[in-house]
């Protein structure tokens, strides 16, 4: 049983933090934790379709999402990280968040995003009952090394899965994972028709497009097609066509996956129609293609953290009418090893070009436009003087800024003193 005095001093740490103008997603939960080892273990040990995880490299935050309002639409309470933390102590102060000083959670499941590393721990304590790997992309590698080791910490979080794993098929090491899992558990796929294979590489691709191949494992739910507000799903082979709320085309394969995750939770009982009507009225998660009104006209905020993701956003969204903005930082949490960004083509950027270039790496971030022969306007490390700036000078035009975590992070809190912007803490 989850100990009350536990509960009362976490609740009041994070009532203090969040007094102080912090979140209180990050102290209170590692509090708690120190204090109370058990605490996440014991508080979710209570849920009767126990944990689901999802992990990889891109898509976590707005993967999980998904998967949270699918099931939701499906009837039931769940409980999830929804700060976006994704170490285990974020998932201990979301869970202070919810629980009751009696030590009562009222959810049936839970669905949470978890980093890699963190995720290998978390499920030596905590067997997920289901899982989701998404991909392996080479994503902070001054933290995991090489994307082999990437797949290892992946494959543990597998290992022990209890019940279910959805895997992508068209990565292979994704894919290769079934391989290694145990033999009780049951594994599903979810994947991309042949014409879109080329538009999704993976790690092995990102140069050579022409060698994208589909593994051609049994997909349980497979993109079919997608436009900028619509997509079509191939489920038991029946086609489901739906509008979309989403922007991105990492976020309409990622929807996917999310959809291949809740029939697999769900089993028999999973009502299909009514997950796709869920589907289309889904929006991003914050900074993942999210869209602010200022003064009347949208600003757009595109997490970008490594050279997958930041291809596919440029491929995502046209920047002809668009004033653009890329703020990029090398803080711990977005990585520090930013060679990665001479790995991103720039050149759909040549036309219009970009107005400003922001955050720590600001004049990095300038040079590698300047090798791909697109000019840059303004160069402006601070965050707060550039997102200025970059407002001012252009009032009348839609704008969007691509963006790494942290610099995604402090812009958002500059952009809520200009108007309010969903809170992205519980």
């Amino acid at each position: 049983m989850v100990r009350p005095l536990s509960i009362i001093l976490g609740k009041t740490l994070r009532h203090i933090a969040r007094l102080r103008g912090g979140s209180g997603s990050a102290l209170p939960g590692l509090f708690v934790e120190r204090i109370d080892p058990n605490f996440t273990k014991q508080t979710l040990g209570q849920l009767p379709h126990g944990v689901v995880l999802v992990s990889g490299t891109n898509g976590k935050t707005t993967t999980t999402k998904m998967i949270v309002e699918l099931l939701e639409g499906q009837g039931l309470r769940v409980f999830t990280n929804r700060t976006g933390s994704n170490f285990s102590r974020g998932v201990a102060a979301a869970l202070l968040s919810e629980i009751s000083i009696g030590g009562k959670l009222a959810a049936d499941i839970a669905v949470l995003e978890l980093d890699e590393a963190h995720a290998v721990h978390f499920v030596r304590a905590i067997a997920p009952r289901h899982t989701l790997l998404l991909n392996v992309m080479r994503d902070q590698l001054d933290r995991f090394g090489e994307i082999d080791t990437t797949t290892k910490l992946l494959t543990t979080i597998a290992e022990h899965t209890t019940d279910s794993l959805t895997l992508n098929r068209e990565d292979p090491r994704i894919a290769g994972i079934a391989n290694l899992a145990p033999n009780t558990v049951s594994i599903h796929y979810f994947g991309l028709s042949l014409q879109l294979l080329s538009q999704f590489p993976n790690d092995d691709n990102l140069h050579d497009q022409s060698s994208v191949k589909s593994t051609q494992l049994p997909a349980d739910v497979i993109l079919e097609s997608f436009s900028t507000s619509s997509a079509s799903f191939i489920i038991n082979d029946v086609v489901y066509p739906t509008s979309l709320k989403l922007s991105g085309v990492y976020n309409v394969f990622n929807a996917a996956a999310a959809l291949a995750t809740v029939r697999n939770i769900l089993g028999d009982t999973a009502n299909t129609t009514k997950l796709i009507e869920t589907l289309s009225t889904i929006t991003p998660a914050f900074g993942r293609g999210e869209i602010i009104e200022i003064d009347g006209q949208p600003l757009e905020l595109v997490l970008v953290k490594n050279p997958s993701g930041f291809r596919l956003g440029l491929s995502s969204f046209s920047p002809e009418g668009y004033a653009t903005m890329i703020a990029i930082n090398d803080n711990y949490a977005d990585g520090r090893d930013m060679s990665w960004l001479w790995d991103v083509d720039f050149k759909s950027l040549r036309v219009n070009g970009v107005e400003m270039v922001s955050g720590i790496r600001a004049y990095d971030m300038a040079l590698r436009l300047d090798y791909d022969k697109v000019s840059t306007t303004a160069i402006v490390p601070d965050l707060k003087q550039s997102l200025k700036d970059f407002i001012t000078t252009h009032p009348n035009q839609p704008k969007r800024i691509f963006c790494t975590y942290t610099a995604m992070l402090a812009l958002r809190r500059e952009i809520n003193l200009i108007t309010p912007v969903k809170a992205i803490d519980s």
